[in-house]
């Protein structure tokens, strides 16, 4: 690694060696050289085997890998076209093919077909983390289906939950990421062999005006490329609308890890639940015992990107004059890249940090103690009811009880002594020790929390997981840096 230069840090620092080889030139190169062979075999098959022989179709097999980066670059640098400059390079190692390499194609012949199938391949490892992620908070949620914790709403304490209920909330968002991916990779389509504004003119003409063996070669071209439709029509490219729809698609995963990386970042501060915190690990350069979220935190700086992309491929798409423009290569080739490889860096941590968060009950205990007495008051009023009282005059008591006590907490920093207060006020027909009693445990308070995370966990994540368990396990959530 050159350290002269600047090295772009998703693939230096964060992502995984699976998908930066997805975008790799040699994985773009050696597609391009797929599509070819696919388009001459098509050919071959239809009737053209005057043209396209058998003996250049086994020569361009032979010679797929075979590719002499520094050849093609200086021809590129001669002609200024890199499909062109490629289409050189590998007729130097098909001699005898070289004259019907990208016969009757466009640029975009190879450019679209390629993209696409580096996109379903790359879909397909952010389907698998996904998946793995939700494996890994449905065994947290599971094994803390029981655990009380405060709920909140506008981070003001609200109802206690249970920590695995909560958990849940995070696996419904990416069970509805997962289904996204899943539409999108069936949506996809070989942009096929539509000719240079999509009218197939060239091909029509190779093929003698048969229009039935033009459109048997565009479905052929895409079998071979392991699609089984085509875009029924296109301009030079395929439609960048579908762009839009993969980032859309990957900003919303994005979306849900930064709502799930902000969580744990308040639930660290709060000391309820943490990232893990490995042996050796440092917090801080100056304050020696802190245990920052920094896994969280770089989860909320690389959502942020994610999420900020998609208004450019809106911009893309909606720019794409009649049949194409070019203005769409360069944003293309940054942004599409750039898309997966930080969802990837995302889900790595997603699935690292998942993998053994750590859980302090007695704070969590703490946090709704603090709190139960204001929470349980409703209960207070009900059984006061039952007493003979009437609800205005016991609500009026409880509220001027509330408010003294909840100003000893803010002003005074004193311990919420609102149950205590009520006991002590001849007004009220219940002693302390009688109190205790009408609230109760935590657990009490949690509702259904508990049965609504089993049941969640049973008829909807479980059946879910064995649907896509080949897909589980092989991903690697190694976090290095």
């Amino acid at each position: 690694m050159s350290r002269e230069v600047y090295q772009e840090p998703l693939v230096s620092r964060y992502t995984s060696k699976a998908m930066q080889q997805l975008f790799s030139e040699k994985k773009k190169f050696t597609t391009w050289r797929k599509c070819w062979i696919a388009l001459a075999e098509a050919q071959h098959e239809l009737g053209l085997t005057e043209i396209v022989t058998h003996e250049m179709i086994e020569e361009m097999r032979a010679n797929w890998e075979n590719i002499d980066y520094e050849v093609a670059a200086a021809k590129e640098r001669e002609i200024r076209h890199d499909v062109m400059a490629h289409v050189y390079e590998f007729g130097l190692k098909c001699p005898k093919a070289s004259g019907i390499i990208h016969l009757g194609a466009t640029s975009q012949f190879v450019v679209c077909n390629t993209d696409l199938i580096i996109q379903r391949e790359a879909m397909a490892l952010i389907r698998g983390c996904l998946l793995q992620v939700i494996k890994n908070l449905a065994d947290f949620a599971y094994a803390h289906r029981s655990l009380p914790t405060l709920g909140y709403t506008h981070f003001q304490p609200a109802q206690p939950v249970t920590v695995g209920k909560r958990n849940t909330l995070y696996i419904q968002d990416l069970i509805m990421d997962l289904e996204y991916a899943e539409f999108f990779i069936s949506q996809l389509k070989a942009r096929g062999a539509k000719g240079t504004v999509g009218t197939q003119a060239t091909f029509l003409e190779l093929f003698k005006g048969d229009h039935e063996k033009v459109r048997a070669m565009d479905q052929r071209v895409a079998e071979k490329l392991g699609f089984s439709e085509t875009f029924a029509v296109t301009g030079q490219t395929y439609t960048r609308k579908l762009d839009m729809k993969l980032a859309e698609t990957l900003a919303g995963i994005g979306a849900s890890a930064h709502k799930f990386a902000v969580d744990l970042r308040l639930l660290s501060n709060l000391k309820v639940q943490e990232e893990p915190f490995e042996k050796n690990q440092t917090g801080s350069s100056a304050m020696a015992y802190k245990r920052n979220p920094m896994r969280a935190e770089r989860m909320t700086g690389l959502a942020r990107k994610l999420m900020g992309l998609a208004p450019n491929f809106a911009a893309t798409f909606s720019n794409q004059w009649f049949e194409r423009t070019l203005d769409d290569s360069a944003i293309r080739r940054m942004d599409i890249p750039q898309c997966f490889l930080l969802t990837d860096a995302i889900l790595k941590l997603y699935m690292n940090i998942t993998s053994d968060m750590v859980v302090y009950p007695k704070q969590a205990s703490k946090h709704i103690e603090a709190e139960l007495p204001f929470m349980a008051t409703e209960k207070v009023l009900m059984e006061a009811v039952g007493r003979g009282m009437s609800r205005q005059d016991i609500h009026e008591i409880v509220k001027e009880h509330s408010v003294a006590a909840g100003k000893a907490v803010k002003l005074e920093g004193k311990e919420n002594d609102l149950l205590a207060r009520l006991a002590n006020d001849p007004r009220v027909p219940f002693s302390l020790v009688e109190l205790d009693e009408i609230i109760g445990n935590q657990e009490s308070f949690t509702g259904r929390a508990q049965r609504q995370t089993e049941e969640y966990l049973k008829e909807i994540v479980m059946p879910l997981l064995e649907r896509f368990k080949d897909q589980i396990g092989l991903q690697d959530a190694s976090v290095t840096v």
